[in-house]
């Protein structure tokens, strides 16, 4: 091997390593590698911006403004309420009535705003009904994976690979293509989830360390729930290095992390991102700090978010509606010989729905920019320039032939279950949209070295990298999920396993059927 390898190797290690502990948010691990790789020559200046002018990493950012512009349209929070059946119910009729429709809205939103609306409305129906929230907490943030894998749209991942696609020179995916296994996969997960959560799912963990109300100096507090978020600006601190209290006007009485409740000397509890804070504050907390990207929610028993009149939402989910069938029907051949000079996709269309509700106020377009994701985008960004050095440095051709030399007699059906393996395990263990990057080069070069089509194993990436069940860590609608329940680890490996597998069967049987290699 040559030093371009080895250090590659030794750097993507590190990286692992580094995503695993969680001691730096993943943008910033990956663009440290991008550096390292910049400053070794592995890597152009070049090669390593490329990813930051991707179509597919540009696409992402302006999906989370139209998520944004849905969510303050009010439209989520009215659907939620409608599916919520009201009065005496059981677990599976309210499952079977909210569950698939919240897969199909989150195949054309962004998972976070869907989960970080739709959750703390589910725990207060639940609390109404007398029915255990946490039978349906990990449901919601499944379903809502499981709807994104349909679409092209669905997930930043299969936009991440789209993009990958296009840069390799072949030709990218359709809004509909992924959704030929995606859609398989989704209805038997959620039959999964119908016939198996009421059982593998834990009953309500009561949460009476604090009460509801408390009256101080006079003035009512609330108990409010916060979640916190990557850009807030005490993680990694303790609550006596960050005063919480002088930041934000409110007392941390408890701290909910992986289904532990955290109540005793919590001065010296170091903060994460994804805990649960269980804070008493008043009315103003929640109108001051709502919108603010440090809290990734808050909730505080009362509805909180924004419910416009009906003119807006209508018009916001007729955005939505153009958006979606304009960038289906562009992509027809049809639309692309009356149109030669212009490339109808969904670049092309979510440009256009961005300024549209930029202008007409659905979303505070002075704010703009606290509504996007940037870590995410950084860790696309870097997710690029990460394969290329893979690719360079012969570390993808080095590994490949490896994966092949112990499957040789196998062929492409187990070199593709293989890759699925990996990936998945990457995902489970650091992030998505890694996970796609140190799979992509090896997907490419399996299939150059075995000469047969790469279409499958981008599939196979694809779905792979977005089935995230088993953990807790590897994808943030499940670390929302696990501090509004009061979730443990174990958990989500109960439930999750088994819809790994259910995700890895289907794909290994079903891609290369639909498209051979």
């Amino acid at each position: 091997m040559t030093f371009e390898s080895i250090f590659v190797l030794l750097s993507l290690l590190g990286m692992v390593i580094a995503l695993i502990s969680d001691k730096m948010r993943p943008g910033m691990v990956l663009f440290s590698v991008v550096v390292l790789f910049l400053c070794v020559g592995i890597l152009s200046p070049k090669e390593m911006l490329e990813g930051f002018s991707n179509k597919g990493m540009i696409t992402v950012a302006m999906l989370f403004l139209v998520s944004e512009g849905i969510r303050q349209s009010g439209a989520l929070g009215q659907v939620i309420k409608k599916l919520l059946p009201q009065g005496k119910t059981t677990v599976f009729k309210a499952q079977l009535r909210m569950l698939p429709s919240i897969a199909f809205i989150s195949a054309f939103l962004n998972n976070t705003p869907v989960v970080v609306i739709f959750a703390p409305i589910i725990k207060r129906w639940a609390d109404s009904v007398h029915l255990p929230a946490t039978k349906f907490l990990i449901p919601l943030s499944y379903v809502t994976i499981l709807g994104g894998i349909c679409t092209l749209i669905g997930t930043s991942t299969n936009l991440v690979v789209h993009g990958m696609i296009l840069e390799a020179g072949y030709e990218g995916f359709t809004m509909f293509e992924l959704g030929k296994v995606g859609i398989f996969i989704a209805i038997a997960g959620i039959i999964y989830i119908f016939l198996f959560s009421k059982k593998l799912l834990p009953d309500v963990r009561t949460d009476n360390t604090v009460p509801a109300e408390e009256i101080e100096d006079g003035e009512m507090m609330h108990r409010v729930e916060a979640v916190l978020g990557s850009r807030f600006p005490g993680i990694n601190k303790t609550l006596s290095e960050f005063d919480f209290k002088r930041h934000y006007g409110a007392d941390v009485k408890e701290i909910k992390r992986s289904g532990q409740r955290i109540t005793g000397d919590l001065s010296q509890v170091v903060l994460r991102d994804g805990d649960t804070l269980v804070v008493m504050a008043d009315d103003s907390f929640v109108k001051t700090w709502g919108e603010s990207s440090v809290f990734v929610m808050l909730a505080n028993g009362q509805d909180t978010e924004p419910v416009p009149g009906k003119k807006t939402r209508w018009f916001a989910l007729m955005l939505l509606i153009l958006m979606i069938v304009g960038a289906t029907v562009g992509e027809l051949p049809v639309m692309q010989e009356l149109l030669p000079g212009v490339k109808l996709d969904m670049f092309f269309f979510v440009s256009i729905t961005t300024i549209i509700m930029a202008w007409t106020k659905i979303f505070p377009a002075r704010k703009y920019t606290k509504y996007i994701s940037w870590d995410i985008l950084i860790t696309i960004a870097c997710a690029f320039a990460i394969s290329k050095a893979m690719v360079n440095s012969g570390v993808a051709d080095t590994v490949a032939h490896y994966i092949i030399a112990m499957s040789d007699q196998y062929g492409p059906h187990v070199l593709l279950a293989m890759l699925f393996i990996i990936t998945n395990i990457f995902t489970e263990l650091i992030t998505n949209n890694a996970a796609a990057a140190l799979a992509f080069p090896l997907a490419l070069s399996i299939s150059a070295q075995l000469g047969v089509s790469p279409v499958p194993f981008f599939v196979v990436i694809c779905m792979a990298a977005s089935a995230s069940f088993s953990t807790p860590i590897g994808y943030q609608t499940n670390l929302i999920v696990q501090g509004i329940g009061n979730y443990k680890f174990t958990d989500f490996v109960r439930i999750g396993l088994p819809l790994n597998i259910i995700t890895f069967i289907i794909s290994v049987v079903l891609i290369p059927l639909i498209w051979p290699f």
